[in-house]
């Protein structure tokens, strides 16, 4: 463990750890699937082996602020070889009141929460089922708790750009990604391509997310709130080319390798449903392979096109997501009947409804 002074002045602890896990949890509107995704895709850059684990709710975008609506995205990174994304987070960033009584349970005494205290408002308490704010009763005493006010440094560092207050308050996301990324010496320089790459035909959208970004990563080197910053080394892979890719894409390329062996044309009829439409996307970008996708008007229409597919001699797929499966049953019943040859794909997304 070192001891280092930054250009601010500020004496900073920099401690060496061999692997760190993150939970990025809020609303479903919060933006934390792709605030992990980032922080993910810089690890990768960075050298580090990752693992990660999206949380997607089961609702069809629940009412803002509430416990069913809560999406997370908890990512693991380290300087050795690791297979999971890691049982408990060290770290749990929790952007409102719901994210934080959904989550916390899971994260071990000592450990860091990091909470956007600007959300902790009278009615997101309610909506959250708290009787008293947590961040006053002492109920939140055996962690480390970072009370940041996420959401007014946000709109602050995006003055004077033509946004609604909507629209600056959907990149507060990149405000809490610039703050993790100083906290563990990340750099933002590949997350600042991609927004320039992903909105650079909208100008407006691209330069509030790098304000946002660097308001963030500015507010860890300035505030007086943290003390110690964390460092994990790069992993000793094997030498070779590296990819970060996810299980959704992965499934795809495995896919078009099934049809290519099985020298079959690959049609692929799907509805989007999430966390499933991932690879409706990827597929969709295989077209040189011969591949043909259809998004269909509803999960029955997508089943019933791969259904037919596979009875023109095709390899017919399709898939869902929780809900999705029992509307495809009746489908799957006539595929069995009738004995063709189809491949269903579920994408689990636990829920109330249909478990897992």
């Amino acid at each position: 463990m070192t001891t280092e002074t930054t250009d601010t002045h500020k004496d900073v602890e920099v401690q060496e750890l061999e692997r760190v896990t993150i939970r990025f949890a809020g609303d479903s509107g919060d933006g934390m699937q792709l605030t992990g995704s980032q922080f993910t895709r810089t690890a990768a850059v960075f050298g580090n082996d990752i693992s990660t684990l999206p949380d997607f709710p089961a609702e069809i975008r629940a009412p803002a602020g509430s416990l069913p609506g809560v999406s997370g995205f908890q990512l693991s990174f380290s300087s050795s070889e690791i297979y999971t994304p890691g049982d408990e987070p060290d770290v749990l960033v929790a952007m409102n009141p719901a994210a934080l009584r959904t989550n916390v349970g899971e994260l071990p005494a000592g450990g860091a929460l990091i909470v956007n205290s600007d959300a902790f408002t009278p009615n997101n308490l309610k909506k959250a089922g708290y009787e008293g704010n947590p961040l006053q009763d002492g109920s939140l005493k055996k962690y480390n708790v970072f009370e940041v006010p996420i959401g007014t440094l946000n709109t602050r560092a995006l003055e004077g750009l033509d946004m609604t207050s909507k629209q600056i308050d959907l990149t507060k996301n990149f405000f809490a990604l610039g703050l993790m990324f100083w906290l563990y010496e990340r750099s933002m320089e590949p997350t600042l391509r991609w927004i320039q790459d992903k909105f650079g035909a909208k100008p407006v959208i691209a330069e509030a997310n790098m304000r946002a970004l660097k308001a963030g990563y500015a507010f860890g080197e300035t505030t007086e709130m943290f003390h110690t910053t964390y460092r994990v080394a790069p992993a000793k892979l094997a030498p070779g080319t590296y990819r970060n890719i996810t299980g959704n894409e992965a499934t795809a390329l495995g896919f078009v390798v099934a049809a290519k062996k099985a020298g079959r044309d690959l049609v692929y009829g799907s509805y989007p449903i999430t966390p499933a439409s991932d690879i409706l996307h990827q597929l969709a970008t295989y077209k040189n392979f011969g591949v043909k996708t259809f998004q269909a008007e509803d999960e029955i229409a997508a089943i019933g096109s791969a259904i037919g597919a596979s009875y023109g001699g095709a390899l017919g797929m399709t898939a869902s997501s929780g809900p999705g499966i029992a509307l495809k049953s009746e489908a799957m019943n006539l595929a069995v009947m009738v004995e063709l040859p189809l491949i269903v794909i579920d994408v689990q997304r636990a829920g109330p409804s249909t478990g897992m």
